[in-house]
């Protein structure tokens, strides 16, 4: 195994020294001054240290462990070349140590670096530029990574389709009356109109798009009656009212918030079928 080459810098600045004297002090003064720099080079911490008494304690913390570090590789390289390791060597060795005061830090994420009153100051302050083209709404990006493809196919329906029908089956009849039991809650036909791959997960795609506040579940049934006919001849529904000796059948209607219907139509549909939408009312309980 070769052994590693020592820099060509590294020997010129060697064979320009006199002495390990000369050289601990040329490299105490430009490491000190680059760890002073280093601690004052971000111009919000500069100027958070000038207003904030706890900020000009962590900064000048900052820096004089960042000298203190400087000087103790200084250290090692007059002891190693005390102890016969050729100085060019030497040198090398020590930049190991010194990485860590000589390589900046990667710049700070900002956003995670505000406070949450800074954050809101920024908010306001964008919310008053005139000349602001944001469009999309923020959290646009986030949601559609939160989507999977089937919950996106039940946007397009209840964007293209409109609200849809939903029926509960309760226990009904002269018990019912006085206290009635849910047998099965929430039955519709939005999979099979919608074209979902996995059937069985409709009732979680539905708590989904509710969670990210796309949809909503009213208690109002639509004005068209027959729009439940077709769900309550679903098997599905049948067997829940067989189920029980007196079932009631509770209609009720499945939206979109005018949040969802903003969400559909920036990202799911083109600038050519917007006109063709039909208008989404806001249900109303």
């Amino acid at each position: 195994m070769s052994e590693e080459r020592t820099p060509a810098v590294w020997e010129g600045a060697a064979e320009a020294l006199p002495g390990v004297a000369r050289i601990a002090g040329t490299a105490w003064l430009r490491s000190a001054s680059w760890a002073i720099g280093s601690g004052t080079r971000s111009a919000r911490n500069l100027a958070r240290a000038m207003t904030d008494p706890a900020a000009a304690g962590d900064l000048v913390r900052g820096v004089a462990e960042d000298v203190a570090e400087a000087s103790r590789a200084i250290s090692s390289v007059a002891s190693a070349v005390s102890s016969g390791v050729p100085l060019p060597r030497a040198l090398l060795q020590a930049t190991v140590t010194l990485s860590s005061v000589m390589v900046p830090d990667e710049a700070p994420d900002r956003e995670s670096d505000l406070s949450l009153r800074e954050r809101g100051e920024e908010l306001l302050r964008r919310s008053r530029d005139v000349w602001s083209e944001d469009e999309a709404h923020p959290a646009y990006g986030r949601i559609l990574e939160e989507l999977a493809p089937d919950e996106a196919r039940i946007l397009l329906l209840l964007l293209r389709g409109g609200p849809q029908p939903s029926v509960d089956v309760r226990t009904g009849g002269p018990v019912g009356m006085v206290s009635s039991s849910l047998v099965a809650g929430g039955l519709t036909m939005i999979g099979p109109r919608a074209g979902v791959r996995y059937l069985d997960e409709v009732p979680a795609y539905l708590n989904n798009l509710f969670r990210l506040g796309l949809v909503w579940f009213s208690r109002e049934q639509l004005e068209d009656p027959l729009e439940y006919q077709v769900v309550e001849a679903q098997p599905d529904v049948l067997a829940a009212m067989h189920s029980v000796r007196f079932p009631k059948v509770v209609r009720r209607s499945i939206h979109l918030t005018p949040f969802g219907v903003d969400f559909c139509r920036t990202c799911l549909v083109d600038e050519n079928e917007q006109e063709d939408l039909p208008e989404q009312g806001i249900p109303q309980d």
